[in-house]
């Protein structure tokens, strides 16, 4: 098996392949070359990354001492409903269901009557992050801690770095060489080897496509088609730049929205990633530089760099013997932190339709077919966020907010302004918190409640609610602070700047 292209997409596919694959029969062998740059910029994830992690038996305190890293609760949103509010999309649930009637809908009830409180304060990731304290729930943990989910920020170039070392470990072999031609065979047009500058060849069986945005074998060797979705999806520039830290790191990324576009913060040990992604065609490139540099909390201590691309995804993530991962396969902006997990769920729906020979139809239509379910799923759920504006105060606002949206979330918005309901499809990424974190967070109220709210005693729900938020409020506060449980957990991996 051949990985055209290092980085986190061509690294996490070496380091799962070689510890499940490596087995005498197959060799894994990975491309690259040290004079073309990866796009990792910092990277914030999502939780399904303990999973990925644990699967390749990788020590969570000393992942994050290898990338730099901090935890994750959640996602602060600044400006996205109307200029200056926040809302917090938390990992993990909002409150308790009761006799099987869903939180949110009684929590709409009893905000129709005054009685609800703050969303956010019946959500113990949401109220750990607003306090910046953070504890990982163990087996044994009860509740509220044990509805604490967390993810991850890392620094993406040593994630990389650590996964290389998994993967050798495991007897993947890594090859360094600028690839000049690719040969594929006459008849199948399968791809039966690259050929690097010197003229050496690299012949396999499976190749994946890791090259990035380049997509060397899915696009420019295979010419599978990219289906363009910035209709949708206006912003196409992103620029990136990392400042030293000034505070303790946050448990959380926040992304604030800007004329035409949105700033990530992503907060490391070492330093913070920022970005300012937005739309070239309602902004230009100096405007944007103006904005992020404008609104960093530290010094910058790298030069920013642009990244142009295209949001959208190849009409087959698998064509012939090659599958894309990455940036070959799609793009998706990272508002809600889901490139690792595009990477991650294709590298383990590979392993769980691992072809033989010959390579069956079925099984690589079934790959494709769960592939695009997923990037749909990503891509309505992060168009949500525009749609679901007020904003009018400039023409990408204006744009988003009247825009046409596919028709799967066309029904899901209809059914939220109806009764506020929500429902999961297949095995869609987005839980239901998930949806009404950022309905309501951007002021998309429904119409009415689902009736069945009224069949409970009001009082009593509010009481109960009420204890939640007691409850919820006091175990946070008896949290340690993120940066003393990173301390704590010897998950710091610098002594110096533990002091911060």
């Amino acid at each position: 098996m051949i990985i055209v292209g290092g980085g986190t997409a061509g690294w996490m596919a070496a380091a799962a392949l070689s510890r499940f694959l490596n087995d005498g029969r197959r060799k894994i062998i990975l491309v690259e070359s040290d004079d073309i740059g990866t796009v990792g910029v910092g990277e914030a994830t999502i939780p399904p990354i303990i999973n990925f992690n644990q699967m390749l038996e990788i020590n969570e305190n000393e992942f994050l001492r290898a990338t730099r890293g901090t935890f994750k609760l959640g996602i602060e949103f600044v400006n996205w409903g109307r200029v200056s509010d926040r809302y917090f999309h938390p990992f993990g649930t909002f409150g308790h269901d009761l006799h099987g009637i869903s939180f949110h809908q009684l929590w709409l009830r009893a905000h129709r009557r005054g009685e609800s409180g703050d969303l956010g304060k019946h959500s113990i990731s949401t109220v750990a992050a607003t306090m910046g304290r953070f504890a990982r729930p163990g087996p044994e943990a009860k509740p509220p801690l044990r509805e604490i989910f967390y993810a991850f920020h890392l620094d993406a170039s040593l994630y990389a770095r650590l996964l290389r070392s998994v993967a050798e470990k495991h007897g993947a072999q890594r090859c360094e060489g600028k690839i000049v031609k690719v040969r594929r065979h006459a008849e199948s047009g399968d791809v039966e080897a690259v050929e690097l500058e010197g003229g050496r060849l690299i012949a396999g069986d499976i190749f994946l496509d890791c090259s990035g945005f380049r997509g060397l074998l899915m696009g420019k060797t295979l010419n599978v088609d990219y289906e363009d979705w910035s209709h949708w999806l206006p912003t196409d520039r992103a620029i990136a730049v990392q400042t030293a830290n000034v505070a303790p790191p946050v448990p959380y990324t926040r992304a604030t929205a800007h004329g035409a576009g949105w700033q990530w913060r992503i907060p490391l040990q070492h330093r913070t990633g920022n970005g300012h992604v937005f739309s070239s065609r309602y902004m230009e490139e100096d405007a944007a530089h103006r904005i992020l540099l404008d609104n960093l909390d530290g010094e910058p201590i790298t030069e920013p760099r642009t990244l142009s691309f295209r949001t959208g995804m190849r009409s087959q993530a698998w064509s012939h013997n090659v599958v894309a991962l990455g940036l070959s396969s799609g793009f998706l902006e990272p508002l809600e932190s889901t490139s690792i997990h595009l990477i991650q769920n294709g590298i383990q729906r590979l392993l769980a339709l691992f072809p033989d020979k010959p390579i069956s139809p079925l099984e690589r239509d079934e790959y494709n077919r769960g592939m695009r379910e997923l990037y749909e799923d990503v891509r309505d759920f992060v168009i949500l966020h525009y749609k679901a504006t007020q904003r009018d105060d400039t023409e990408f606002w204006r744009y988003v907010r009247d825009m046409d949206v596919p028709e799967t979330l066309a029904r899901k918005m209809e059914l939220w302004r109806l009764h506020a309901r929500v429902f999961r499809e297949n095995a869609e990424l987005f839980s239901l918190p998930s949806w009404v974190a950022v309905m309501l967070g951007q002021n998309i109220w429904p119409e009415n409640y689902d009736p069945m709210a009224d069949s409970l005693d009001g009082a009593k729900v509010a009481e109960a609610m009420r204890d939640m938020r007691n409850r919820y409020a006091d175990v946070a506060a008896r949290l340690p602070t993120h940066a003393e449980f990173l301390r704590m957990s010897r998950a710091w991996a610098d002594p110096v700047a533990s002091a911060i």
